[in-house]
């Protein structure tokens, strides 16, 4: 984690005098370059801030609008781009980015995006947490598995892990918005995760959604899945969840 922080202070020397507002940055990736939206409050800092992480359609206008609200609460939001700068708008080229993805890439850029911030003049370091919705849900929790000093994680519909030793690994916080009628995590899947995360002495709020299907925070559901009640209650609860771990 030193060599990751170390790598993401170079990526700030032009980011740090930045006014407040938004700016797409870059930082180092390992051998490659990550890059994202950056959005930062008005006002005095340091703020918490929040690692956001895209559905599988990409870094599309509704993730980076995602990012634009949670400034306006108070933080600053960084999100990733794991597809490099690709956008899916159907189905299939969602499914192909995705796909093409190397799992282990996307988390090295959630894991240096994450020093980035920590490291960023206007962060409070200590207060540095995550959202995803999603293929972002789940990456969340994959984050939460690797970064002990992630402070609160908030996952939409992602598959949630089951290894316990994945389990026993995350110290932050997690919040979790599922639908009843989802295929895929299923509610099952979303309490057993709640049931196994407690049994590990965990701190878990979990939440499934009667009437509501995959992607129901989503406005853009091409399925018609948005289901506006539940959006706007999960929302809540992630902005109530964020403000309790990261604001304290």
């Amino acid at each position: 984690m030193k060599k990751i922080l170390a790598l993401a202070v170079v990526a700030l020397l032009q980011a740090a005098t930045a006014p407040a507002g938004e700016q797409t940055v870059t930082w180092k990736s390992g051998d490659e370059q990550a890059s994202g939206l950056l959005v930062t409050p008005e006002g005095k800092g340091p703020f918490p801030a929040t690692v956001v992480i895209q559905e599988w359609w990409g870094l599309n206008d509704w993730v980076k609008d995602q990012a634009r609200a949670l400034a306006k609460e108070g933080y600053v939001a960084l999100a990733v781009d794991l597809y490099r700068g690709k956008v899916a708008t159907t189905q299939e080229d969602a499914h192909q980015l995705m796909m093409g993805t190397p799992r282990d890439r996307a988390l090295r850029d959630l894991q240096t995006g994450f020093a980035y911030l920590q490291a960023h003049p206007a962060v409070r370091k200590d207060r540095v947490g995550s959202i995803g919705w999603c293929m972002g849900g789940m990456y969340t929790l994959q984050l939460a598995t690797l970064e002990p000093k992630l402070a609160a994680a908030v996952a939409y519909y992602g598959a949630p892990p089951t290894d316990p030793a994945a389990l026993a690994a995350i110290q932050a916080p997690v919040m979790g918005s599922f639908g009843a009628e989802d295929k895929g995590p299923t509610p099952e899947q979303a309490r057993a995760f709640e049931a196994a995360m407690k049994k590990a002495g965990k701190t878990i709020d979990v939440k499934v959604y009667p009437g509501a299907g995959h992607a129901f925070a989503n406005v853009n559901n091409p399925w018609g899945g948005y289901r506006k009640e539940a959006a706007e209650d999960a929302w809540a609860r992630s902005i109530a969840f964020l403000a309790k771990h990261l604001k304290k």
